[in-house]
């Protein structure tokens, strides 16, 4: 051990081994060997899971073909801020197409009832200065957020020429124009000089492979296709119909916990099947004050949405300006490094040490976390069933001051199933926990494809120099230059969190990057370069500084519970090149200086 590493005391010792020893056991409860393959796509005989249930059953129109300046795929955040940053650059050509009848992304596909951000809504919520909106709550609802996305389309006139219900189903690069052919399932032609693909990370939903699902002669859905027809109601407001159904609720992480609630209050009964338990922290939500808005100076938003980032990778700050369940234990991780150092320099600290202090700092959140339960739920052996045992590190954490207290109703049942999850669907039941539980309507709220590959999550094949396919090439690995280029794919632009940087807020991520491409592309025209591309040094140089970041990351992963974060398991199923590895200040600190240097450096420039 380094000299200057701190030790922890024989009795502290003793108990992180038994806390890693339960950590291990309820670990390999839930190890299967089929990893991922236990989830099933909505596609084939499950694709009405992934229909849209909210588009223009009726609508139909004539194809398109045009040359278009920038095409943008997706009309989540990652679009809507690509397009609108590209607007404020002076590019005003610009198309969005989205499968989706509307712009929103994830919050268009999750109108699930009790659907909130779990990240600070003045944080989270984009360009609130440059808009001049103000959130009601600081963690406002899913219909508040679709709504500002809207907003956002609007102020930058992006419905104007937006291609909505249409699928992006193939691209080809086309020397000749220095332009690429989009085709879409509606016959589209667009040849567009840019391409900024923004498919984001949950858009595609995913269900349990359980024996039986397509014989339930029950109703059944996925939370991102909340089907009100059935339930009743509307976002916010009761579901009337489901008065005389037992409800079966499948999945307890972060969209789970949030539908709990309203579904124990209007159902007749409702039964919550459980795999593993989420970690459960306070939220406490509020409205927006008044008094603290005309407090506020000029600069407020970014300030604030800065201050959350660089406490969240650990870097000091005078304030924690965020204040809540992401921040504080951060914060009090901080101070127990600065408590082992003369001055405080968190730099000097040896990682041996900063990985025992971070062990002792993630004990005392967990345990705080479990005793929470204790105190919320008043049944000891569901108490016991709902405590969370893995390192925060794990699954992303979740904050709700209704879900635990749910669990003392008389008509909500906790169906722990040890770990195994959902055993078998029967025509009016499901089996979970050893025992079966008749059901009129399963509702799934297992989440999205997050961690397929980009191929998988695009469906969009992308065709480039010499018609090798974006997919083939990236088959053994990502490589890109700043996770947005990637060689041999001339004027494309991927926006997400490959080999980029991995945020709890996403939306600062994907404004950084989307400012980057409306950079590079006003850059391009000031210029008269028509094709821009990544030098083969360039890509080198990336992949091979993301692959000296990864360090233990990996050991780290194998000793987590199954999830997406570490593919079901076997975090070794992936390649390490493909995940976001780089801490987020240093990342867009990258490419704000790149973008100072004013040379497009690393890239092949030419013109027709």
């Amino acid at each position: 051990m380094a000299v200057n590493s701190y030790r922890t005391s024989n009795s502290l010792n003793k108990q992180l081994e038994s806390i890693r020893e339960k950590y291990r056991v309820e670990r390999d409860k839930r190890i299967r060997k089929e990893g991922k393959a236990q989830f099933h796509a909505t596609d084939g005989k499950f694709a009405h899971f992934a229909r849209d249930i909210y588009a223009n059953k009726n609508f139909s129109r004539a194809p398109i073909n045009e040359d278009v300046e920038v095409a943008v795929v997706g009309a989540g955040f990652g679009g809507l801020l690509a397009a609108a940053r590209l607007k404020q650059q002076g590019i005003r050509d610009v198309r969005l197409v989205d499968q989706a009848a509307d712009v929103g992304g994830t919050w268009y596909w999750n109108r699930f009832p009790g659907a909130r951000c779990d990240i600070e809504s003045y944080i989270y919520l984009p360009m609130l200065e440059e808009l001049g909106y103000m959130p009601t709550e600081k963690y406002v609802t899913g219909k508040e957020i679709f709504a500002y996305c809207q907003k956002i389309a609007r102020e930058y006139q992006l419905y104007d020429g937006a291609i909505f219900q249409t699928k992006a189903d193939s691209m080809a690069w086309d020397e000749s124009l220095h332009r690429w052919l989009l085709h879409t399932d509606r016959g589209d032609c667009l040849r567009a000089r840019y391409v900024c693909m923004s498919n984001g990370l949950m858009h595609r939903p995913k269900l349990p492979a359980i024996p039986g699902l397509e014989d339930f002669q029950g109703h059944c859905f996925h939370t991102s296709r909340w089907d009100y027809d059935y339930t009743g109601g509307a976002p916010g407001q009761p579901m009337t119909a489901l008065a005389n159904k037992r409800v079966a609720l499948v999945g307890t992480g972060a969209t789970g916990i949030q539908c709990v609630p309203p579904l124990a209050e209007d159902s007749e009964h409702l039964f919550v099947i459980q795999r593993t338990p989420s970690s459960i922290g306070f939220r406490g939500n509020a409205p927006t004050s008044e008094s603290w808005v005309d407090s506020l100076e000029e600069g407020w938003h970014q300030k604030r949405i800065d201050n959350f980032n660089e406490l969240m990778c650990g870097l000091p700050v005078q304030e924690n300006m965020v204040n809540d369940g992401w921040t504080i234990p951060m914060t009090a991780f901080m101070d127990k490094m600065a408590q082992h150092l003369d001055k405080g320099v968190h730099a000097a600290l040896d990682e041996e040490t900063i990985g025992e202090l971070m062990e002792e700092s993630d004990l005392a959140v967990m345990q705080d976390i479990r005793d929470r339960v204790d105190t919320e739920v008043d049944d000891p052996e569901t108490a016991e069933q709902l405590k969370p045992w893995y390192r925060p590190i794990c699954k992303r954490p979740c904050f709700h001051d209704e879900y635990l207290a749910t669990f003392n109703r008389d008509n909500v049942t906790l169906v722990d199933t040890n770990g195994n999850g959902l055993e078998k669907v029967l025509p009016n039941a499901v089996v979970a926990g050893g025992k079966t539980w008749e059901v009129d309507c399963i509702v799934f709220a297992t989440g999205f494809e997050v961690m397929e590959g980009f191929a998988r999550r695009s469906q969009c094949e992308i065709y480039g120099v010499d018609d090798q396919t974006l997919a083939g090439k990236w088959d053994d690995g990502v490589a890109t230059l700043y996770g947005m280029h990637s060689r041999g794919f001339p004027n494309l632009f991927v926006l997400g969190n490959l080999q980029s940087t991995f945020t709890f807020n996403y939306t600062h991520s994907i404004d950084q990057q989307a400012r980057h491409i409306a950079y590079t592309v006003a850059e391009c025209q000031r210029r008269d370069v028509s094709r821009l591309d990544v030098s083969a040094e360039a890509e080198s140089q990336w992949v091979e500084k993301v692959l000296s970041q990864i360090g233990n990351r990996r050991a780290l992963l194998e000793e987590c519970t199954p999830g997406y974060y570490n593919q079901e398991g076997q975090p070794s199923s992936g390649h390490d090149q493909d995940t976001a590895i780089m801490n987020a200040t240093e990342f867009f600190a990258v490419l704000s200086d790149w973008r100072e240097e004013g040379e497009l450096k690393g890239f092949e420039l030419a013109s027709l």
